[in-house]
């Protein structure tokens, strides 16, 4: 087996340790840094559902008074403003998912399924955390959720929902008796939850990946051709001439011209070497044909 043959099959056996350990590691950061991004991302929706929610607690909702008096108008509801807001966002965005699930809820879309109301309990559970963040298995596949505490902090909410009573007439007629009510001040009541499944993150990381493992193997690639080149100039192509020169001299070839390598390192100093092999044998043979 030739040296060139030799290097390229150890190089290789290199490449593949370094190709296989390179696309370990940046798979497994490029997947934690997908996955942190569409976290921020679900973090910054939350922010602003806040903000729609605000919107119409402070500006709609005293605008819609005088109208609620004669029929409850559910755009004063800053849950429903903050949800419909996003049912048309997510009509482009259609990977994502808002939702304010909660265990009582006036409105029935709102009601928290099995999975949402593990969440709410722990929240009720632990009212010093503030977020929630993890994945779950769905029919589709595996989902990655952010989830925030739905808290009463305002005594108007419970305008609508301490007892049936005291609610307004025209909620009841639009609603009827039966749910949204009995909550208290400082009452955590559900959780507002935006959801993605994970193959959006994961087909960005793959995406990355697959630009980065691309690279890294032409760069590979490159500095194989250039060894094999480097290798070429520097070692093979003279140690072959070498080869020839001794192998002419162990045939009593001594008049050929001397195998001239100035360079100081292990090869210059075997051509020295045979070049002073040859010498003596010069003058050995003239020795003995005197």
């Amino acid at each position: 087996m030739k040296l060139l043959l030799k290097f390229n099959l150890v190089f290789l056996l290199i490449f593949a340790a370094g190709l296989a350990a390179t696309g370990h590691v940046s798979w497994t950061l490029l997947e934690k840094n997908a996955k942190a991004e569409t976290a921020e991302g679900a973090r910054l929706l939350m922010d602003t559902a806040l903000a729609a929610r605000r919107y119409t607690s402070t500006q709609i909702n005293p605008l819609l008074e005088t109208q609620m008096k004669y029929a409850f108008l559910p755009q004063s509801v800053p849950a429903y403003s903050a949800t419909e807001v996003f049912a048309d966002l997510f009509k482009k965005h259609t990977e994502y998912g808002y939702k304010e699930a909660v265990l009582n809820p006036t409105n029935p879309r709102n009601r928290a399924v099995d999975w949402e109301t593990d969440i709410v309990t722990q929240f009720r559970g632990n009212k010093e955390s503030k977020e929630i963040v993890g994945e779950r298995d769905t029919p589709t596949g595996r989902s990655f959720y952010v989830a925030r505490p739905l808290q009463i902090g305002d005594q108007k909410c419970l305008y609508c929902h301490s007892t049936v009573d005291a609610a307004p007439k025209t909620l009841l007629d639009r609603y009827g008796s039966a749910n949204g009510f009995g909550w208290a001040l400082n009452e955590i009541i559900g959780a507002q939850i935006i959801s993605v499944p994970t193959r959006v993150p994961l087909d960005r990381a793959n995406q990355a990946f697959k630009a980065f493992m691309t690279s890294v193997a032409m760069v590979f690639v490159v500095i194989g051709l250039m060894l094999n080149l480097m290798l070429w100039a520097m070692v093979i192509r003279p140690v072959s001439n070498l080869s020839k020169f001794a192998d002419r001299v162990s045939l009593g070839e001594l008049d050929i011209p001397e195998f001239k390598r100035t360079s100081n390192d292990e090869i210059g100093v075997l051509a020295r070497s045979i070049g002073r092999m040859r010498t003596s044998m010069v003058q050995a043979m003239k020795m003995l044909e005197s």
